[in-house]
């Protein structure tokens, strides 16, 4: 795989995807989501690879896009950029199987955007979460006025948004951003844990339940509901559900398959 600022690599079911930009704190740039696009092609591809992690290093998950070659665009460029952003964000939030944010240090701008595409955000207790980009006379551009609102509300999405404030590890678990804050000693043991706790569950019935959640939040309800109950028979119908049933009789572990 060729990556230019992160690294990937899977084992035992788990891929685990580094922001390795050190020197710029993982802000994002062109090249940043392009190795991001490959990595979401292997994930998608790849049946083995069960669940995702994304990580960064202790000072900084991604501390936002990168301004200096952001000071460098116009309007065109702007687009441009969004195109590729968006491209590549859509595909990491409806990945098909559960992602996981490991965060520690910043977590800004871009780099909050990127984080709240994955099903589940753990944060170390040194992590900051912030929008800021109003400070720049500009809005965010990566789909957080989007994401934000329905992941903690509008109320407090809003306040985020419009002061461009920071928040610490304690505040974002209070609101719902994050699933757990943990010391950064114990981040990575934790999304391990959590990791493996994923892997033993049937992928069909996570990859269902991923699809009827992304999609139905966008439907009306009832809408949404028939979606449910399609998807609902479709995992009936499978093999892992048959072993579920049988392991539950046997008292035994299950072996799920993933059809």
């Amino acid at each position: 795989m060729d990556l230019k600022y992160m690294n990937f690599k899977d084992q035992n079911g788990i891929g685990r995807a580094h922001f390795n930009r050190p020197e710029k704190l993982n802000a994002l740039n062109t090249d940043v989501f392009r190795d991001l696009e490959t990595i979401m092609s292997c994930c998608e591809d790849d049946d083995t690879i069960r669940v995702v992690i994304f990580t960064g290093n202790e000072k900084a998950f991604v501390a936002g896009a990168d301004i200096e070659n952001m000071s460098k665009g116009d309007i065109r460029s702007a687009y441009e950029l969004t195109d590729l952003t968006m491209r590549v964000q859509e595909r990491l939030a409806d990945l098909p199987k559960p992602t996981i944010a490991a965060i520690s240090g910043y977590a800004l701008g871009a780099g909050c955007e990127v984080a709240l595409c994955c099903d589940f955000r753990i944060a170390s207790q040194n992590a900051v979460f912030g929008l800021p980009v109003v400070k720049l006379r500009i809005i965010p551009g990566y789909g957080s006025t989007q994401r934000l609102p329905r992941i903690i509300g509008i109320a407090k999405a809003k306040e985020l948004l419009f002061t461009g404030e920071q928040i610490s590890a304690d505040e974002e678990l209070s609101i719902g951003l994050v699933n757990q804050a943990v010391d950064y000693d114990q981040l990575d043991g934790t999304v391990e844990k959590f990791a493996d706790k994923l892997i033993a569950l049937p992928p069909l019935s996570l990859r269902s339940l991923k699809e009827a959640i992304q999609f139905g939040m966008q439907m009306d309800l009832e809408s949404a509901i028939r979606m449910e109950s399609y998807l609902f028979a479709n995992c009936f119908g499978s093999e892992d559900r048959i072993e579920g049933v049988r392991a539950f009789l046997e008292k035994r572990k299950p072996k799920f398959k993933g059809f």
